[in-house]
């Protein structure tokens, strides 16, 4: 039997994932906002989280042990992995449309869940099939109204799908890691490995790389690095990845509000419907096997 502190921290955990994908929403805004090529708002994004990261490990003391190699080759692989897809989605963001951005970045959410099927070498059960099938439902009903295909997209929408796959490997790894080590250190960790590759990149770049408004970057690094994938891999040591990848769907339903909010981008009947399946898709895998593997996990640590 579940004890009532396992119960706790699951809802905890629960909670902390639908808090960093409602910080991680706001992600695309900020990047348009802030002054700077697309390359040098993603290095930003790290460079001005990692100094409070490398606080934080100090604040709730889990300091940055001593890692084995394969370790750290996992952790370093998935900043890197990050590194690429922050590149390839900030850059693809000002190339299509905000809809296609946030359809096609979140195509890690099916991506993880295939994975999961396919490493396990196992069917869904009745309650993954249906939180699946209203995923699909809802992202295309959430979306279906402004998403275009256009020549003139063409190059974001690549872009976008990139940074899509990339983050799939990011969130595996990310995950495989969580579970051997506590959650600020992997973050600091992979934070630290993906400033290197973006600032090469950046300054190759040769766009504007210092801003004149630092104020979209601060809350960039606030927002999406330190509390959005703070809470994400905190997140990610307590429920399997097919939760997580489920969960990734809630920020297309809060990038459409904060279009209703910013650019007067009306909210129509399908967008509220689409909102809710993904709800009901995120109730329905708590309730499958995933949900309950959460709980004995969460009950052995």
């Amino acid at each position: 039997m579940t004890s009532p502190a396992a119960v706790s921290a699951n809802a905890r955990a629960y909670a902390a994932m639908i808090i960093a994908n409602v910080a991680l929403a706001f992600g695309p805004w900020l990047v348009r906002l802030a002054d700077v090529s697309s390359l040098a708002s993603a290095f930003w994004r790290l460079a001005l989280a990692a100094p409070l990261l490398f606080l934080l490990t100090k604040i709730v003391r889990q300091p940055v042990p001593r890692l084995k190699r394969g370790m750290f080759g996992i952790i370093a692989i998935g900043g890197l992995c990050f590194a690429a897809d922050l590149g390839s989605w900030h850059i693809g963001i000002h190339h299509t449309k905000l809809a296609n951005a946030t359809l096609f970045g979140n195509v890690a959410s099916f991506l993880v869940a295939g994975w999961v099927l396919i490493s396990t070498r196992s069917l869904p059960d009745r309650a993954h099939t249906a939180a699946l099938a209203l995923a699909v439902l809802g992202t295309l009903l959430l979306l279906g109204r402004s998403y275009q295909l256009d020549r003139s997209n063409l190059t974001g929408d690549l872009l976008c799908i990139l940074a899509g796959v990339l983050y799939t490997g990011y969130l595996l790894a990310m995950a495989r890691a969580r579970g051997l080590l506590e959650p600020m250190p992997v973050l600091l960790i992979s934070t630290i490995a993906g400033m290197g590759p973006l600032l090469l990149f950046a300054l190759l770049d040769g766009g504007p790389f210092w801003p004149d408004d630092w104020g979209p970057l601060i809350f960039l690094a606030l927002g999406s690095q330190v509390v959005g994938q703070g809470l994400m891999i905190y997140a990610m040591g307590h429920l399997p990845p097919m939760v997580i990848g489920l969960g990734l769907l809630i920020q297309p339903f809060i990038s459409a509000m904060i279009g209703a909010w910013r650019y007067d981008e009306r909210l129509g009947l399908p967008d509220i419907i689409g909102g809710l399946a993904i709800c009901a898709a995120l109730v329905l895998v708590r309730s499958g096997k995933a949900g309950q593997q959460a709980k004995q996990d969460v009950e052995a640590t």
